[in-house]
């Protein structure tokens, strides 16, 4: 039979609120076998009757009889006809049984080198809410919903059960060949279906670059500024960034030459540059590829919003240029479609084809068969194309509506530097402000700002923000550039 206390236990764990969710019979064998856990209950020890516990509950006896079968079932205690039930000798070795748990902490987990790395670096942060002025967010109350659902119940009737099972990890092969398309008609990009890999993201493909071509310890240079979520990924590698400076026409490629340290690798957007939105001049493409050829080293593109350039036709990507085939292309439709769709993609080299796909096969096997068809035919039936050419001109319009309430409203605290394309605009302190008393401060006040610090290497930064504007109408961006000027006025 149960003491009183083991009873109160037993009463207490199924009226415990953290419990609701379970059925009661779930309740009453949980609570017994931490009892028999804990030690509380020895080995031989005979439970009460199903009947008496059931009284002394409050339940029905059925109720206790299915606990009680659960319990017997994972060998927690015995059941003999005649006899009753008791605790199982097969439980008297249960993990920590005869200890008082402890109140407190628990003990911090030890993590290897690269798992300490990962968790300091705090890995990258996605903007769940629509909130202004989340850099990187694009519109998507415009988006056609209803052409991607009849493109998406085209799929399921073509393809019925079949698109239910595992994909190629390359890719679904409809989708390769419109990517390619794309990328040779938009980007004047060399690729064919067979050198594409489908990913989830283009940060996926940043973690397959660092570990698939570098070892740890080898350099890599990157700008500076740079975007965080590469530099988190080569620093989780283990790799030694090397920052390279930029000015108006993009990286200092002539750096790389002059470096006293080479590489074996470089990290580029450049047709946006992140954070700054500056474009790599064509004369310093032709440069780094002739780096990259004498090197023989790795330039990895990150094109991540090409689309939206607002004024004429983005420049041809490095990989398009490129005769010597050291370039990897890294694209998304997170930004030019909608972050749910995790859909990125990489144009490799046929030489890493390969490499590249088993080592995607480690992280996540592949990218789900549905959606990747459903893309397929979005790009081949215009719809891609057109969705772009609509949001160009909105982001455009949303770009200079945020350029002229800066000015009008923030032109004591901020320079804004006005991007020729992209979705945000970085605005660099003219006033001595604290930035991260700045972030802080708007994130109470309902405005998500990204400090242009961290994206510095340390001690070669411009104090300030981005200002994220594609994902925001006009009338918003003014009620929050107002509310954020109340902010700094606060501060200053």
């Amino acid at each position: 039979m149960f003491r009183h206390a083991q009873l109160e236990s037993v009463k207490a764990w199924i009226g415990d609120p953290a419990h609701a969710a379970l059925p009661l019979h779930a309740r009453i064998h949980r609570a017994v076998r931490q009892l028999i856990l804990d030690g509380r209950l020895d080995a031989g020890r005979p439970l009460p009757a199903s009947r008496v516990l059931a009284a002394s509950l409050g339940v029905s006896r059925d109720t206790v009889e299915a606990a009680y079968g659960q319990l017997h079932v994972e060998g927690f205690i015995d059941r003999r006809v005649g006899s009753g039930s008791f605790v199982s000798e097969r439980a008297r070795r249960g993990p920590g049984r005869g200890t008082a748990a402890r109140p407190g902490a628990p003990e911090a987990p030890r993590l290897s080198r690269r798992g300490g790395a990962i968790f300091q670096g705090g890995g990258v942060r996605d903007f769940l809410a629509i909130r202004p002025f989340a850099p990187g967010v694009p519109e998507t109350r415009a988006f056609p919903l209803q052409t991607w659902e009849r493109l998406e119940r085209q799929v399921l009737k073509e393809h019925g059960p079949r698109i239910l099972q595992h994909g190629p990890p390359q890719g679904m092969a409809p989708l390769r060949r419109a990517i390619a398309d794309y990328a040779n008609l938009e980007r004047g990009a060399r690729a064919t279906p067979e050198r594409v890999l489908v990913l989830t993201s283009s940060q996926q493909a940043l973690t397959l670059c660092a570990t698939v071509l570098l070892d740890p310890g080898d350099r890599i240079f990157i700008e500076d500024p740079v975007y965080h979520g590469a530099r988190k990924a080569f620093d989780a590698a283990g790799l030694a960034c090397l920052p390279v400076p930029l000015d108006a026409d993009g990286m200092r490629v002539d750096l790389l030459r002059d470096a006293a340290q080479g590489a074996r690798a470089v990290f580029l957007t450049p047709s946006h540059q992140f954070p700054t939105g500056t474009t790599l001049a064509l004369d310093r493409r032709l440069a780094v590829i002739e780096w990259a050829r004498r090197q023989r080293a790795w330039i990895i593109e990150d094109d991540y919003d090409s689309e939206f350039h607002y004024a004429g036709k983005p420049m041809a990507c490095v990989q398009g240029l490129d005769p010597y085939e050291r370039t990897i292309y890294i694209g998304t439709f997170t930004k030019s479609l909608f972050p749910g769709l995790r859909i990125g993609y990489m144009i490799l080299p046929p030489p890493l084809v390969a490499p590249m796909t088993v080592a995607r096969t480690l992280l996540d096997g592949h990218s789900a068969p549905i959606p990747q068809l459903t893309l397929a035919r979005f790009i081949e039936g215009g719809h891609f194309g057109a969705h772009v050419r609509t949001m160009r001109a909105v982001y455009a319009e949303r770009r200079d509506v945020l350029a002229r309430l800066v000015r009008q409203h923030l032109s004591d605290f901020v320079e804004p530097r006005v991007p020729a394309g992209g979705m945000q605009m970085p605005c660099v302190f003219i006033r001595d402000l604290s930035e991260g008393a700045v972030v802080d401060a708007a994130g109470r006040a309902g405005i998500d700002l990204l400090g242009l610090t961290a994206l510095h290497a340390p001690g070669r930064h411009e104090a300030g923000f981005l200002m994220g504007f594609a994902a925001y109408a006009p009338n918003e961006l003014d009620a929050a550039v107002r509310r954020l000027a109340a902010v700094l006025r606060a501060l200053s």
